[in-house]
This record gives structure tokens, C-alpha cells and sequence, in this order.
């Protein structure tokens, strides 16, 4: 019996990642840019045991299966595959932070499992090869694997698709402002919105046009330039949505609340306020500032009826083994 314990924050992706290259391998079709979120965190415990005669998942407390099960046991596969290793698991997760709403839970989950789990099998991996792994959980997990500032490189090969940090957490002083209008799990995971992404007519210029706005954001980002850093975010942002919603089915994920946050937003920003918009797979808006606007921000969005709770998360550092 052997057993590890690890936590990871989720990512919020400047220049977003939707669709894949190939949906088995989760090679996306695009590259990405992202800020691990602290204080936002999943920390799961894996313990390989030759007395269980399968594999269990407790996620925040209840028993899983059907669907999260079999997308556990199937990762859990491949972690086996290369420790030579037969014991089943018992997987125990809990996130701090409403999962399924567009937070990416997903993310900081599978960062977390595949260092717990790789520990616990008694793998020793770099965090490249750690990045390899989660990304076959999910692809945005790739991310939340390193510190701080990540991008997440595309590739047609297995091993040239992971991520890399590219600035630490404390380079620039950003905040996101993440505010909650629905906090119930989507109808529609990530997972089949990627499979749906090739169905929009528009996804083959969004992914063409990527790679510049990726360069864009970089240089604002290393350069810590937030007019020109505000105005790519909130267009790539925009971008991918444009896809969700023309794809078959469509992806229809805002809600009212959704565009009235935008839209005070827009209106901040226009009277001189230095912050931004970008959403994810959900309903909930993540609004970027500078960490000296950020009380400002938080209380404004409080305000606005639509929002139930804001959460706050500053740059964060990487997955990491709890001891």
C-alpha cells in the first residue's frame, strides 16, 4: 500500500483553448496563455492498495460514478501503464470552489491527481512529464501544473504538447475577480464542448488567428502592459464564445447576469478603470485588475444583482506534494 497527497490551483486561460487536435491524446488545437489561481485549490489524496479489488473516487465527500469514475479509472490506467503497477485506488478529492461552472475544476483536479497519483505509484517525474500526464486528464491541467504565468504549447506529438511557466507568480500584480451568477455544474463539460468546437464555422479562423494574439498577449503580459493586455483577453475570450455558440449543438453558457457584468465592465474600464473580462466554459465572469483596484472591483461586482458571491485569487504557484 503506498499513498500521496497533492494540491493544485485551477488556471484561468488569457488565450483560451478550445478544440482539440486529437480528442484521445487531448492535443488541443491551439496554444494557450494562463494565471493559476492561489487560494482556489483541489488537494487529492491517492492511496494504490492490492486489499481494494477496484478502483473508488470520493469527490467532495460523495462516492462518483458512471462518467467521473470511468474518466478516473481510465487515467488512472495510464499511470499504472508506466509504474508496471496492478493495485487499484481509492481517490479522495475536495475543491474549495464551486466545480463545473466555468472555474476550471477540472484543471487543478487532474494537476493534483497526476502528481498524488504518480507519487503514490512511485513515479518520479519532471514536471514536463508530469504536465504530459495531466493534460491526458485535461488538457487545461497541463497548465495548472507549473507556476504563475503558463503557456500551454499545441503539437501534433504527445511529447511536445505541455506546458511552461513563463513568468513567476509575482511578476505582475493582477487579481481576478472571478463573479459567481450560477455556481450548478454545466449541462455541457468541456470535454464535449471541445469534440463540438470543429462543427462551428468559425473555429478554423479563431485557430488561425491564435498564435498572434497569443504573441500579443505575451509581450502585454511580460511587459505588463494592461490597455493592450485588456484589449486581446477580452477579444480571444470573445472569440471562443463566438465558437461555443455557432457550434452543433450550440454552447450557450452566458446568462443574463453574465452579460450585465460585461457590460458595467466595459463601462469601468471606459471611465478609467484598469480591468478586463474573460469567461470560460460557464456562466461565471472572471473580471481582471490591477491588485491596487482590486477591493474597488470586488465591491462594484458585489453590487450588481446578478452576482451571488465574488471570489478573489492572485497569481498562483504550481501543483505541489502535500507531506
Amino acid at each position: 500500500m503506498s499513498e500521496a497527497i497533492a494540491r493544485a490551483h485551477p488556471n484561468i486561460a488569457f488565450i483560451k483553448y478550445w478544440g482539440n487536435r486529437n480528442h484521445d491524446l487531448r492535443l488541443p488545437a491551439n496554444s494557450s496563455l494562463s494565471m493559476n489561481l492561489d487560494g482556489l485549490q483541489s488537494e487529492t489524496r491517492v492511496r494504490f492498495d492490492s486489499a481494494l479489488s477496484k478502483d473508488q473516487f470520493i469527490l467532495n465527500g460523495k462516492n462518483q460514478s458512471a462518467e467521473p469514475l470511468q474518466r478516473l479509472i481510465s487515467f488512472l490506467n495510464i499511470v499504472r501503464g508506466k509504474a508496471s503497477l496492478r493495485d487499484h485506488a481509492l481517490v479522495e478529492s475536495h475543491n474549495n470552489f464551486p466545480a463545473g461552472a466555468g472555474i476550471a475544476s477540472s484543471a487543478s483536479a487532474f494537476a493534483a491527481l497526476a502528481l498524488a497519483s504518480s507519487k503514490a505509484a512511485g513515479l518520479e517525474l519532471s514536471e514536463k512529464e508530469l504536465s504530459l500526464l495531466a493534460r491526458r486528464g485535461s488538457g487545461s491541467a497541463s497548465r495548472s501544473v507549473p507556476t504563475g504565468f503558463v503557456e500551454f504549447h499545441a503539437a501534433n506529438k504527445d511529447e511536445d504538447s505541455f506546458a511552461t511557466s513563463i513568468a513567476p507568480p509575482k511578476h505582475w500584480a493582477l487579481v481576478d475577480s472571478i463573479a459567481i451568477v450560477n455556481e450548478e455544474h454545466k449541462k455541457t463539460g468541456s470535454t464535449d464542448g471541445h469534440r463540438f468546437a470543429e462543427t462551428s464555422p468559425f473555429q478554423s479562423i479563431r485557430v488561425e488567428g491564435t498564435q498572434e494574439r497569443l504573441k500579443q498577449c505575451k509581450q502585454a503580459l511580460l511587459e505588463r502592459d494592461f490597455e493592450a493586455f485588456a484589449e486581446v483577453v477580452e477579444l480571444d475570450s470573445n472569440l471562443m464564445h463566438a465558437v461555443m455558440m455557432s457550434s452543433q449543438p450550440p454552447l450557450l453558457y452566458w446568462q443574463p447576469g453574465t452579460l450585465e457584468i460585461v457590460q458595467h465592465v466595459r463601462q469601468w474600464r471606459r471611465e478609467g478603470l484598469a480591468v478586463c473580462t474573460t469567461i470560460d466554459a460557464g456562466p461565471n465572469v472572471h473580471v481582471i485588475s490591477l491588485q491596487e483596484d482590486s477591493d474597488e472591483v470586488s465591491a462594484r461586482l458585489q453590487e450588481i444583482s446578478g452576482v451571488v458571491k465574488v471570489l478573489t485569487a492572485k497569481p498562483g504557484g504550481p501543483a505541489t506534494e502535500v507531506s
